[in-house]
């Protein structure tokens, strides 16, 4: 039986960055915050120390700071004709384990959405006819508009220190950056990331093809800076161990570098770790949450109540705790009703690979945002009639690093072993290039989170299966596009070109990203939609349900700055309206 502690205003479920934003945005509005982290806790002194943190085979390989499936882990399938097996090693994505999260290990890209992917269908059915639209995708509007968001990705910007160059300040194109986005306000807060000799090659073929490169928007600071919250970074020093690592040197925008040393300092903010909660509590109505139930590291089971829940898990879990705590009625592909688990996406790739002679592009000098992209195939940047799909890619170089262990490119026909194999890898270290299409996941019917009815994890509690395969539309995008990038690589002369298109089935073996997004999706509606606006659920009005779990389809781009950018926008609305009249912010 549980143990009942003392009721707080705020209970937090995981601290990484959408927690850490809510939770010193509501603390500084006086309330009483707890956070309860399933992992342990993490400090960039003393877990990311520049003596130990450059260790390839202990972060990037054996994966130090990632979700362990003995921890928790889902059960697969591609389809409903299939058994669901569980996941015992995470390949295809590493939800981050501890605190900080994924905003520990990732690369540092971050990117606005285009105005036109917050008004998906709607957008399509006006330029093309609603007939245009493939049948298979149940793409949905976001229920809110790019200039609703735009506040809210300067204010995610500014605290993250984000290197790049603005493409458009108040209508106004600037030369130099994307032609492409939406408006923004002002510049990003610091000047782009210095470039590499790959970067400003790829970025000379794309101008030579007739398109508009710029630099990626980069979480990893080009310059010392001082955040709003008067947190210090230093400069990156393109030591390339960021992704998959944390950052040593204070460079690299996560929770533990922008946030946490001014929260950690609140009378009012308490932090509990290695504590997972096991499901939000629900008074006899079922409309109202009374608090959580978590276990601790001992296994003693503890009742917090709490007046507002917020659930700022990854995605995957996020869903998960709104299935098991009976949260709004789960998502039935059958029939295609319900909310919760519906429309789970994820992030669609294809590459185009280059080996050149008597080039020296210095792999090893890099970070996990340091390149150029281009977005003349991104969403629906270009015209899509006479084509046979919708959705887009951006075309990028990013060079992320040349850790020794894993970076070994090799030409086709190469044996995986021996001494051949040795010549190879030593041959083309430093003149291999890739190029990545990135491009768009638009939901279908059939990809959806829900419980699976045979396995159970360490807590007695289903597992949470996910169903997914690469939609039709999403293959014929994206070896498109990546035609597209053919036509540059070849612009850029290498000795060879190998095109990396992609097919199905998706399988979760392989790493591809850990951009996974949708199963609580946000929207006007809620008979399609488990959350508003605002995230806040439609079900259960003092739950709000925060992170990439809220988009109803993913773009051609990582997720954090618009994940950054909801988190603000929900801790805006709690501040200055649930606060005030505690209920629903939008009328079912």
């Amino acid at each position: 039986m549980a143990t009942k502690l003392p009721r707080k205003d705020v209970v937090i479920i995981g601290l990484g960055w959408t927690g850490a934003i809510l939770a010193n945005e509501l603390t500084d509005e006086g309330l009483d915050v707890v956070a309860i982290e399933r992992g342990p806790w993490r400090d960039t002194a003393t877990d990311f120390n520049v003596g130990y943190m450059p260790d390839e085979l202990r972060y990037a390989i054996r994966k130090d700071l990632f979700l362990r499936p003995a921890q928790s882990t889902l059960t697969f399938r591609n389809n409903i004709a299939q058994e669901a097996l569980p996941v015992r090693e995470f390949g295809s994505f590493l939800p981050g384990n501890g605190v900080g999260g994924a905003g520990v290990h990732w690369s540092g890209c971050t990117w606005r959405f285009l105005p036109s992917d917050f008004r998906c269908r709607s957008h399509l059915a006006e330029r093309y006819g609603p007939k245009f639209i493939p049948r298979e995708l149940t793409i949905q509007d976001w229920g809110i508009t790019y200039e609703e968001m735009e506040p809210y990705y300067d204010k995610f910007e500014y605290l993250a220190g984000i290197s790049g160059k603005a493409g458009n300040i108040n209508g106004k194109l600037q030369e130099g950056g994307n032609p492409f986005e939406g408006a923004r306000a002002r510049d990003y807060p610091l000047p782009p990331l210095d470039m590499n000799y790959g970067a400003a090659l790829f970025a000379q073929g794309a101008r030579e093809a007739g398109f508009h490169p710029f630099p990626i928007p980069a979480g990893t600071i080009s310059r010392s800076y001082t955040n709003p919250l008067g947190v210090v970074m230093g400069a990156c020093t393109y030591c390339g161990f960021c992704d998959r690592h944390g950052c040593a040197n204070y460079s690299k925008a996560s929770p533990q570098t922008t946030v946490l040393p001014v929260l950690m300092r609140k009378a009012n903010f308490e932090a509990r770790t290695d504590s997972e909660v096991i499901r939000i509590n629900l008074d006899r109505s079922g409309s109202q949450a009374t608090g959580v139930t978590y276990v601790d590291a001992e296994g003693q089971e503890w009742e917090q109540p709490a007046d507002i829940v917020l659930v700022c898990a990854f995605i995957l879990f996020n869903v998960h705790l709104l299935l098991v705590s009976g949260i709004g009625k789960p998502y039935d592909p059958k029939t295609a009703t319900g909310t919760v688990g519906r429309n789970y996406a994820y992030q669609t790739y294809a590459g185009v690979e280059m080996f050149f002679d008597n080039k020296n592009f210095n792999p090893f000098i890099s970070t996990g945002a340091m390149g150029q992209s281009m977005d003349d195939f991104n969403g629906d940047s270009f015209d899509h009639s006479g084509l046979d799909f919708v959705g887009g890619a951006g075309i990028m170089y990013n060079l992320t690093n040349g850790r020794p262990i894993a970076t070994r490119p090799t030409p086709p026909g190469t044996p995986r072993w021996g001494s051949v194999w040795k010549k190879a890898t030593t041959d083309n270290y430093l003149s291999n290039l890739y190029l990545n299409a990135q491009g768009s996941s638009y939901a279908t019917r059939g990809n959806y989170l829900d419980l699976d009815p045979t396995y159970k994890d360490r807590l007695g509690r289903p597992l949470l299966r996910m169903t997914f395969d690469y939609p039709d539309n999403d293959i014929r995008m994206i070896n498109y596009v990546n035609g597209k990038a053919e036509e540059i690589a070849k612009i850029m002369n290498p000795r060879q070109v190998v095109r990396h298109d992609l097919a199905k089935p998706y399988t979760v073996v392989p790493y591809h990203s850990t951009h996974n997004t949708g199963g609580a999706i946000m929207g006007s509606d809620p008979t399609t939609s488990a959350v508003n606006q605002y995230l806040q659920s439609w079900d259960v009005p003092n739950v709000f349900v925060i992170g990439a779990s809220a988009f109803p389809q993913n773009a051609g781009y990582n997720p954090t700055g618009t994940v950054g950018a909801l988190a603000f926008r929900a801790a805006d609305a709690i501040r200055t309206h649930y606060l005030k009249s505690r209920g629903p912010l939008v009328p079912a």
